[in-house]
């Protein structure tokens, strides 16, 4: 699924310090709540083996939740763990992963951990709350960078009456203009998806979801691009009505998508092997 290539150091500067949450804790949970209305029933047994009463729901956010634990797992090792970086004219089955890895490296290994009938209960809710996210975050097509902005950190908009960046915008800025709750919002979603969307979407392979991501990224840039340091906090670029009415259906798509692809590839993982 992985191929390993050598990775471009000043790449991976430039993104490297790219907030850790796509889509926000509504965004990550309605993800969760829709995959956990989709899985088989034996999947259902296998998450409730390891997390007990936690819902996928509850366990999406906790990557996110812990940035601030002091050990060194979180402070030097699961930083990169939330985004890939894919430069423009690249297919997604040439992605690069650097030293350090990065969601896709990460998602490899914590499926192993889920799959390994030696590792403990601790270590595999560690590694199932780690899958539900980062299916998540490679939906958020920000989150599968450019390599030269930040994963659109660097591009600081006017959202309405807010100074703040695109890649904010996308993570929860839009989701947050709905005042939902994420069971609400889920529920929405879930009754927009009919049985052909599901069919069509059912697909636990990573390089699907980012390419489809790469792609809608290199769309969403406000007029002049994604251009390094584009726009400042003295004159940011405006953005409301317009960009809110254009691309909200694109990010409910990808928010009702991600559950479906986590349904499916959790499927996959508790497969009978």
């Amino acid at each position: 699924m992985i191929k390993t290539l050598a990775f471009s150091l000043a790449a991976t500067a430039l993104f490297s310090s790219i907030p850790a949450a796509a889509w926000g804790p509504i965004g990550h949970r309605v993800t969760a709540e829709i995959a956990e209305d989709n899985i088989s029933g034996r999947t259902r047994a296998e998450i409730a083996a390891i997390l007990g009463t936690e819902g996928l729901p509850e366990g999406s956010t906790w990557p996110d939740e812990q940035r601030s634990n002091p050990a060194p797992f979180w402070q030097e090792e699961a930083g990169p763990f939330h985004y890939v970086t894919l430069p423009e004219g690249r297919s997604a089955d040439q992605l690069e992963h650097p030293p350090e890895g990065d969601a896709l490296t990460a998602l490899e290994r914590f499926t192993a951990t889920l799959r390994d009938e030696t590792a403990t209960r601790e270590e595999k809710a560690l590694a199932l709350r780690f899958i539900v996210h980062i299916v998540s975050d490679l939906h958020q097509p920000l989150h599968t960078g450019n390599g030269t902005d930040r994963g659109g950190n660097n591009v600081i908009v006017r959202w309405f009456d807010e100074t703040t960046n695109l890649h904010s915008v996308w993570d929860s800025g839009m989701i947050l203009q709905q005042q939902l709750s994420y069971t609400e919002y889920a529920d929405r979603l879930e009754r927009r998806i009919g049985s052909e969307e599901v069919l069509g979407w059912w697909d636990a392979d990573p390089v699907t979801w980012i390419a489809e991501s790469s792609a809608l990224r290199d769309r969403i840039y406000p007029e002049t691009g994604p251009e390094l340091g584009m726009g400042t906090r003295e004159s940011p670029v405006r953005i409301r009505y317009d960009y809110y009415w254009t691309w909200m259906p694109s990010a409910e798509e990808r928010l009702a998508q991600s559950g479906i692809r986590l349904a499916a590839y959790l499927d996959w993982v508790f497969a009978e092997r």
